[in-house]
């Protein structure tokens, strides 16, 4: 229930925005590689954050949840051909890639993780 400063988010509320967001982008690629050129809306972190009601799960039932997400999406990803994995869409208004979707999936992951280990477990 740590916050490294006030209005700042709880590793368990951390995790859970890794999890929504993940599951998200992966919702976003799979549309856009099925129907390329779909307009997807954006998403409101913060508003999800409040919503998501962390305080009652444990910290391993939602790194059990994370890595059964990306086992899944990881195999997503993996039956895209070529052909969708450069399809194109729209989310949040902004041209986006179904390959663009994984990369920020990962990388969204791994810039939440850096401050996970930089301002909460150091």
């Amino acid at each position: 229930d740590y916050r490294y400063a006030e209005g700042k988010w709880t590793i368990k509320e951390l995790l859970q925005h890794i999890i929504d967001t993940e599951r998200i982008f992966a919702y976003r690629a799979l549309t856009i590689a099925r129907v390329p050129g779909s307009e997807l809306p954006g998403y409101d972190e913060n508003a999800y954050a409040v919503a998501a009601n962390v305080e009652h799960r444990s910290l391993d039932e939602m790194i059990d949840e994370l890595t059964a997400i990306r086992a899944a999406n990881v195999m997503l990803f993996n039956s895209f051909t070529d052909e969708q994995l450069k399809a194109k869409g729209k989310a949040d208004g902004k041209d986006i890639t179904v390959r663009a979707c994984g990369f920020i999936i990962i990388g969204h992951a791994l810039h939440h993780i850096n401050i996970l280990q930089q301002r909460y477990l150091n």
